[in-house]
This record gives structure tokens, C-alpha cells and sequence, in this order.
């Protein structure tokens, strides 16, 4: 370093992720985009008899919508599109590495999701590569700390099945909420 000048600041690393080389559907090839999908999860809204939460794009157009009857004997939700159809069933269940009906035991999963739901960050990743599909964080503007501090925003990836992403974040929230013993 020369006399009189400055040290410079270092620049923070970045981690790099390789793209997605073909789409990934697993609900239907019309949740498919071709450009990154934000979508934002509003969670605790309460309706007589469901304990509904919505997915909305950034316009605030309702996307899908999550239910659950609260006076069932099987702990099950359904993501519904935005026409109220049911488009995924879910059960809870606990793990964090994914494996689709037509995966062979003993192999890798095919999905992976790492990080801290609901924290500060969380990944989906293709199997157990470093291709990612799909990040969740906390929304942190002023509206959505005031009126709706439960708010996720859900970054999907181009090419990614989103209403896969967004049964993953159901499931997700349904962990985070048995571990903190919300249930």
C-alpha cells in the first residue's frame, strides 16, 4: 500500500449457484415461470372452522391459499390455487430431505432444504447439489412488520415448479410451529 492512501474494503464473498439446466416440475408444468417468482406468505389467518394462509405475488394478487380444518381427526392441509381447487394434499411429516413417490430407497433425496425457516434464511436445493431452487426469508419492510410480522417472502428461481415450493413452505411452517410447540 502506497503512503497516504486508504486501506480498501474487502469484498464479501458470494457463493454462486449453478442454474437450473432443465425445469423442474414435480405439481404441474403450469406453475413453471420463466423469470424469478416472489411470492409472499401471509401465515395466521383465521376463518370459522380453517386455519387458512395465503400466497400472493408482488402485486398482492392471491396465488394459492393453504387450509386446514381445524375440527378434523387427521392433521392434514390442502394448497388450493387461487380458484379455491385443491392442487396438493400435505400430512405433516418431519424431514428436511425430500423424496418423491417414485424414488428408489437407499438413494439420495431428491430435494434438499437448509437453513433456518422463518430466521433468517432458507434453501431448496436440488438433491444434494448446490443448485438452487427457491429461498425463503422474513419479510422485514414496515407493512409487513406491522401488519403481518408471521409474512415470508419466497424467492423462486426461474424454471421451478413454485406450488412445489410453496407445499414445501407448508410443511416447513408445520415444523417450525410443532418444534416451538405451536401446534
Amino acid at each position: 500500500m502506497a503512503t497516504g492512501q486508504a486501506p480498501s474494503n474487502p469484498v464479501p464473498a458470494m457463493r454462486t449457484y449453478p442454474p437450473v439446466e432443465h425445469p423442474v416440475v414435480v405439481i404441474g408444468p403450469q406453475y413453471l415461470a420463466q423469470y424469478p417468482v416472489e411470492l409472499a406468505v401471509s401465515t395466521k389467518l383465521w376463518t370459522l372452522g380453517e386455519n387458512d394462509f395465503k400466497v400472493s405475488d408482488i402485486n398482492g394478487t392471491v396465488i394459492f391459499q393453504v387450509t386446514k380444518k381445524l375440527f378434523s381427526l387427521t392433521d392434514r392441509r390442502f394448497l388450493k390455487d387461487a380458484a379455491g381447487n385443491t392442487i396438493v394434499n400435505l400430512k405433516r411429516k418431519t424431514e428436511l430431505d425430500v423424496f418423491l413417490a417414485n424414488h428408489n430407497e437407499g438413494e439420495l433425496p431428491d430435494f434438499k432444504v437448509k437453513g433456518e425457516y422463518g430466521e433468517s434464511a432458507c434453501s431448496v436445493l436440488l438433491g444434494d447439489s448446490n443448485t438452487m431452487l427457491a429461498q425463503m426469508h422474513k419479510r422485514h419492510s414496515l407493512a409487513s412488520t406491522i401488519l403481518n410480522p408471521d409474512s415470508l417472502g419466497v424467492n423462486v428461481y426461474p424454471n421451478v415448479d413454485y406450488a412445489f415450493i410453496v407445499a414445501l413452505v407448508v410443511i416447513l411452517g408445520q415444523i417450525n410451529a410443532d418444534q416451538n410447540g405451536k401446534h
